[in-house]
């Protein structure tokens, strides 16, 4: 099996894989989804990722990320890897050997995030398959705006019913979220929809000494500040001022954007909450006063 014949039958791919007939070597992965490298007959590799449980993977948990990544590589604006199978038990893409994170790589991502953020998102905020990120749900309903009451009604406040939910937020914490939820266009510039990956952080770029690439997306019609205020979270993408320079080159940020920061990170540190519980409860409410106080 080379990756021609895998691409004319990916439909094989895991019976091969069940049967050993592919090598395969295991490579860290997330707590989500195991991960592996496999080396095809003709010396090729592929990066293949599987629900590690429990049970099997939600409904259209692969096809989702694979729609995601392919409409991110419709522009031809940033590096993303090809999506070679994709089926309800795994995803498997073009292997791409990782690098060292240099500010020349990190300026050129810069510019190619706000080509492929201009290239749009279509009429309407959302996107045309259901949405995931991480192991959550989320709803690509498309909207048409304005961005603020999308975001706050479709990223926000169902992340924070699930953080309630589960008690990772105190009652004090979820007014605190609601008092930003009702002022919510105060503290946002609409714009129209923009091409985005949905969930940025600096785990989800993948370094070569040349470029970036983008794996792992929650891509859908969006804000392009979600993607580049998700970028400073966890300590930060490297090289993360470079980044930014490069996309101001090509599309200058509105006024005041670096103010707007904590409101687009609530979204991605909310869904920390509602997954991993109140470990995350102290980012969140620093965000929301954050948004309050500006």
């Amino acid at each position: 099996m080379d990756l021609g014949d895998l691409r004319a039958n990916p439909h094989q791919l895991p019976l091969l894989l069940a049967h050993q007939r592919i090598r395969e070597t295991p490579v860290p992965g997330g707590s989500i989804c195991a991960a592996s490298r496999l080396t095809l007959d003709d010396g090729g590799s592929l990066f293949v990722k599987s629900w590690s449980g429990p049970g099997p993977a939600p409904d259209g948990f692969f096809a989702a990320e694979a729609a995601g990544l392919r409409w991110l590589a419709e522009p031809g604006a940033v590096a993303v890897p090809e999506v070679v199978v994709a089926t309800d038990e795994l995803l498997a893409l073009a292997w791409v050997p990782s690098g060292p994170a240099t500010p020349a790589a990190a300026e050129r991502f810069g510019r190619e995030l706000a080509a492929l953020h201009r290239a749009g998102g279509g009429a309407a905020f959302g996107a045309p398959w259901p949405g995931y990120i991480g192991r959550l749900p989320q709803d690509n309903v498309a909207v048409p705006g304005p961005w603020s009451a999308w975001f706050g009604a479709y990223r926000l406040v169902p992340h924070l019913r699930a953080s309630a939910d589960r008690q990772a937020l105190a009652p004090a914490d979820v007014a605190l979220v609601e008092r930003v939820l009702a002022r919510i266009d105060r503290y946002a510039v609409d714009e129209p929809p923009a091409r985005i990956h949905g969930d940025l952080w600096p785990g989800n770029l993948l370094w070569t000494a040349e470029r970036v690439w983008l794996v792992d997306p929650a891509a859908h019609g969006g804000h392009r500040e979600t993607d580049l205020a998700t970028l400073a979270l966890f300590g930060g993408a490297p090289h993360l001022d470079r980044i930014l320079a490069g996309y101001q080159e090509v599309w200058p940020l509105a006024s005041g954007w670096a103010a707007r920061v904590p409101l687009h990170q609530l979204h991605l540190l909310l869904v920390h909450t509602a997954l991993f519980g109140a470990t995350w409860r102290e980012a969140v409410v620093g965000a929301a006063r954050a948004v309050l106080r500006g």
